[in-house]
């Protein structure tokens, strides 16, 4: 990649606010385009199918629906759900 989509790509990074996938859209960006933005939001490699992201183990951990409302997750190294946060304000913290 050269520099300047280098700085392109980090802008987008520190531009955007949940709900991720609905503010990303302004840019056009392609699904690859996308999924390194998010990465990089992450701190984890990613896919995303639809409004759902995924982590390389296949776990969810990031959902929007089409109102707008967003769902974030984290899970321990068993897959076992330790954080829930979603746009309403209700969290679960088990970490």
């Amino acid at each position: 990649m050269n520099k300047k989509y280098i700085k392109y790509i980090e802008y987008i990074v520190n531009d955007i606010e949940i709900p991720y996938l609905k503010s990303i859209e302004q840019y056009g960006l392609k699904q690859d385009e996308i999924e390194l933005v998010l990465s990089k939001v992450f701190n984890q490699p990613v896919s995303i199918k639809g409004k759902i992201v995924y982590d390389t183990k296949g776990n969810k951990i990031y959902s929007e629906n089409r109102y707008g409302d967003w769902y974030k997750y984290e899970y321990d190294s068993n897959g076992n759900i330790i954080y829930y946060e979603d746009s309403n304000g209700y969290i679960i913290d088990k970490r």
